[in-house]
């Protein structure tokens, strides 16, 4: 056998192990997720399954008792995850990365030890982004008060997972203006979880504001920013791709069997009952399509990622233009099929299938949300322009 379908075969071997493990609970969480979003329960209860079947581990290394699965497979299961439940995938972007960071620099000396707690399922929310400021700016600070003890100041927004969180990894600039990572536990006194996301989706992934008011941070929970691991923006925007994916599958689930359910037809349907009509059934076919198309543009992309992240494992520090481009190409490609899923699904149903007891405006809602979360449009102009960029590096080569 080739050595790269040797490879496939063992990706998809590894795949299949766990994702066959976490099949029944994934279906298990699905049963009652329209119901939590129709009410807006957040599915504390879910996450705990979840921790206590091993789902942190996926990304931990062997000789830390975790399974030591490729990203790769890491996304793919969060995939199926965010079929049953959107809102709870998300939850683990920000938890996941920390463990890339950790796995990136396992030299540092605290590094086992927090492989190991993360793998145990203590979950790390993210407090990156900031409001009123400029993209990239830093007003949150980690400043030593007069005793010497760190003290963080600042407040994040799209705190996403703040609400789960038993620790949060928080960008704030130190005393020399350099950029840190501290990592806090949400109990300390000065942290107030605002749980104030006002987006019209993912609604229960706790993406809103966390203020941090001289909060000591000991030292040892500080961690170098330059430090992280270079491929990042692979990592995040597939994330957000394989959330999409699911949304996709989830959107083909329920419009199935939506139609199967639906007994009254229209007066210029082709037949009376709507399953058998072939009209709907094209619209079936078309989300059948879409979701089949998108989870193939992922897996491509991923390809990709895993050979970054190869590379990057074997101390190659230099950036990854291919899986760059693959990953910002299949966001545009995935946010656009399952998009047009989300509207198309209704065609299949009638008027019966804007009823809040489907609640299929969800999907929608919450595809629409990770879909604006790293604007589309500037990733799709990135990659027009590294296309255009390679293509003239060709011309020169040749000439």
């Amino acid at each position: 056998m080739p050595i790269e379908h040797a490879a496939k075969a063992r990706d998809q071997d590894e795949h299949e192990r766990l994702a066959t493990r976490f099949r029944p609970l994934f279906q298990r969480i699905a049963e009652g997720e329209a119901e939590r979003e129709r009410t807006g329960t957040v599915p504390h209860e879910q996450l705990g399954w979840l921790v206590d079947a091993g789902f942190a581990g996926f990304r931990i290394p062997g000789d830390l008792g975790g399974e030591d699965a490729r990203l790769s497979t890491a996304f793919r299961l969060v995939a199926e995850l965010a079929e049953a439940d959107v809102n709870l995938a998300h939850i683990w972007r920000n938890h996941l990365s920390f463990v890339e960071d950790r796995r990136y620099d396992r030299a540092d000396p605290r590094t086992d030890e927090w492989l190991r707690r993360l793998g145990s399922g203590e979950i790390v929310g993210g407090g990156w982004s900031e409001p009123d400021t400029d993209v990239g700016s830093v007003r949150t600070t980690l400043l030593p008060d007069a005793e010497g003890v760190l003290r963080l100041n600042g407040t994040k927004y799209y705190a996403t997972g703040s609400v789960y969180a038993r620790w949060t990894t928080v960008l704030a600039a130190d005393e020399a203006g350099h950029r840190v990572v501290a990592l806090v536990d949400m109990t300390s006194d000065g942290v107030a979880v605002g749980d104030d996301w006002d987006g019209f989706g993912q609604r229960l992934t706790g993406s809103g504001s966390v203020a941090y008011v001289d909060v000591a941070v000991p030292a040892e929970r500080v961690f170098s920013y330059a430090k992280r691991y270079v491929y990042q923006s692979q990592f995040y925007q597939s994330a957000l791709n394989a959330l999409l994916v699911g949304i996709g599958n989830a959107i083909l689930r329920d419009g199935i069997a939506a139609l199967r359910a639906r007994r009254r037809s229209h007066g210029n349907a082709l037949v009376p009952e709507p399953v058998d009509d072939p009209e709907l059934q094209e619209v079936i076919g078309r989300l059948a399509a879409n979701a089949f198309a998108a989870e193939a543009t992922l897996l491509r992309s991923l390809d990709l990622v895993d050979v970054a992240v190869a590379r990057a494992e074997a101390g190659d520090t230099a950036q990854d233009r291919a899986s760059l481009l693959a990953v910002g190409a299949a966001q545009h490609a995935i946010s656009t099929l399952v998009l047009e899923s989300a509207t198309l699904v209704f065609d299949s149903l009638g008027s019966s299938g804007v009823s809040e007891r489907h609640a299929l405006d969800r999907h929608w809602r919450n595809a629409r949300t990770i879909a604006s979360h790293n604007p589309r449009v500037y990733r799709t102009r990135l990659v027009g322009g590294w296309a255009l960029e390679d293509a003239a590096r060709g011309d020169t080569e040749d000439a």
